[in-house]
């Protein structure tokens, strides 16, 4: 089974989605699932996991319906307020909708690098396990010595990095972050998706060879059975089109055996996610 592992669904709205500024007007506009499936059908894709982009329950919602009508929607990463003191209520219904895999808090935007171990929101992860939910990491490089603090307080609960924690790939930055990575990786109920990767770029002027050792240090310090490919759709045709961020994996691990390319197209996601 072919799966991405990190893709996108939105309506379009200026106000709620804010974080799609003008420097990214490609895509001010709706994405929907019958936009991408012809891009998952030519580059032999089975399916995909739909994240969420907005922080609301209406999102999840939102997104578990577009999987209800659309069978190549494998699972959903949806958000819920951890931090809510009903958390655990929240959890119980969301936990009847078979497609819901998991959530997601946008961590990388949060002021406070110690976000992640804040108490309430530790009290919404602790509850996760028992759902047999996920949770997906949404990080920057510089969250990532906190968050290896916060992995290790929980060894029940199933971890994936999102985009590969953000390497600053345009400025060529890689010891620090390749440093926290292999930390981070000797927790092994964490998988790291390799994904995100074309828009910390330089969008108009990078090359194959500039995302090798990113993909290196991942594959190296996780192994080939905790890494996924996503492809981060539509947020990578700021910098790409959807066959030229296969193209970018595909030639930067076309060292990896038959099956170790299976399991980093999509058996790892779908073990993860529980497909």
């Amino acid at each position: 089974m072919k799966i991405d592992a990190h893709q996108h669904f939105w309506k379009y709205n200026p106000v709620k989605d804010a974080w799609i500024t003008n420097e990214m007007k490609l895509i001010q506009k709706d994405f929907f699932p019958d936009d991408l499936e012809p891009s998952l059908v030519k580059n032999g894709f089975d399916g995909c996991i739909s994240v969420q982009a907005d922080q609301s329950e209406q999102e999840t919602l939102f997104l578990l319906g577009q999987s209800e009508s659309n069978d190549f929607i494998k699972g959903v990463v949806g958000w819920i307020d951890l931090r809510n003191e009903n958390v655990q209520s929240r959890l119980g219904k969301f936990a009847s909708f078979k497609k819901l895999k998991g959530f997601r808090h946008i961590v990388q935007a949060e002021k406070d690098d110690q976000f992640l171990l804040g108490k309430a929101f530790c009290n919404g992860i602790q509850l996760l396990a028992n759902y047999r939910f996920t949770y997906d990491l949404l990080i920057r490089p510089h969250q990532l010595k906190s968050a290896i603090h916060f992995v290790q307080k929980f060894p029940n609960q199933m971890f994936v990095i999102d985009h590969l924690a953000k390497p600053m790939i345009k400025e060529r930055e890689l010891a620090d972050w390749k440093k926290d990575m292999r930390h981070m990786a000797q927790f092994e109920n964490v998988c790291c998706k390799i994904s995100g990767m074309v828009t910390e770029a330089d969008w108009k002027n990078w090359n194959t060879q500039d995302f090798k050792p990113y993909i290196d240090t991942v594959i190296e310090s996780f192994g080939t059975d905790r890494v996924m490919f996503g492809s981060d759709w539509p947020v990578c045709l700021l910098a790409a089109t959807y066959e030229q961020v296969c193209e970018i994996v595909e030639t930067n691990t076309s060292h990896l055996s038959s099956h170790e390319k299976k399991l980093l197209w999509g058996l790892n996601a779908s073990k993860f996610y529980d497909l």
